[in-house]
Order: structure tokens, then sequence, then C-alpha cells
């Protein structure tokens, strides 16, 4: 992880998956190989509430900003029981608005997936929803293409977070795709509507 921390140590913005043994080892690495970038962690519900604030306590030590669904959703409850040393946002907890109210005083953010409201409207509903919980907002993404991520683009001035990347992962991407520029993504043009 340090080795691939160390390649793209220029960009600003790096996400970490973590979730399994050595977290606190994995992430200090990481830090240790990108000093200046802005580092959110991913733990993909992969911690359980005995390592929860070790894991916490190491990010926080490292510098990392925002760490994104570190409990299993259906689990969750030990986030409330807990001071965070650093924000905590939802992600599989995180739905639509009538998800919202049962995470107050767990979490600290809320990771927008359109592919998961069901789509712009509910979305930008979500958002301002979050927003009068006292939410940051991060806007994420599934794996799909530009066609897909496009719309996200529209919530992406009130986030503090964006992770648009999911058509990167993909082997060919739409026609017309959105253009990445390093770790930005710059708005669809209008032939990717078809």
């Amino acid at each position: 992880m340090a080795a691939s921390a160390a390649k793209v140590a220029h960009r600003a913005l790096l996400k970490v998956k973590l979730g399994g043994a050595d977290d606190p080892a994995r992430i200090v690495a990481v830090r240790n190989a990108a000093p200046r970038s802005e580092l959110i962690v991913d733990a993909n519900e992969g911690w359980t509430p005995d390592n929860l604030e070790q894991n916490l306590r190491a990010c926080a030590q490292a510098g990392v900003t925002l760490v994104e669904q570190p409990l299993p959703a259906q689990g969750d409850e030990a986030l409330a029981q807990i001071a965070r040393p650093i924000a905590v946002c939802a992600d599989e907890s995180a739905h639509a608005s009538a998800s919202l109210p049962a995470l107050v005083g767990k979490y600290d953010a809320v990771n927008i997936k359109l592919d998961k409201t069901g789509g712009l409207t509910e979305a930008l509903a979500m958002a301002d929803a979050a927003r009068d919980l006292g939410f940051q907002i991060m806007v994420g993404c599934m794996v799909a293409t530009s066609l897909s991520m496009a719309p996200a683009t529209l919530l992406t001035p009130i986030a503090h977070f964006v992770d648009l990347d999911g058509a990167l992962l993909l082997a060919r991407d739409r026609d017309h795709a959105l253009r990445y520029d390093g770790s930005l993504v710059c708005p669809p043009e209008a032939d990717l509507w078809g």
C-alpha cells in the first residue's frame, strides 16, 4: 500500500481502502508515503466494535480527514457510544432521505450515491435533508459508466468530498465519457447524453 501511495503522492486527495488486520500500520505506511496528500479511509464495514476506537485513533494520528463506513450497517450502534476523533461517514447505512434520522449521533457525514437514492431528484432532497441534520456531504458512486457519474456532478458544489471514479474502473466507458484530469473530473459535455 505504501508503494502504491508513493506513486500518487502528488495528488491532493487519496482514498485508502482498509478493513482488515493491521489497519493502524497500513495507514501509517500510507501517510509516510504520501505526507502531503489529504487522506480519507473507506473501511467497507470491515472493522468491529472491538477494534473501532484503536483504528479511528490510528487514522486521526495519521491525519486522516474522514473514515467511511467502519462498521457493518446493521451493527453500527457502537459509533454512538464513543467519542469520534475524526469525522465518520455513512455509506452502506445511508440510502435515501428516510434513512438519515437513524444516522444522527452515529455519523458526521453521509455518502450520497445516485444508484442508492434512485436518481438525481432524491439525491438532491437527501442532500438538503442531510445538511438540515448537520451532516457533511460526500458524493460517491458505484462502478458504472460516465452516464451514471454525470448527474452526480451536479451535487459536487455542496459536497465536502467527491468520489466519482466509478467509470475509471471499467475496461471501456461510453463514447463522449467524462474527462478526468488527474484527481479532477470535468463537467460532462452535451454529447454524453446522446
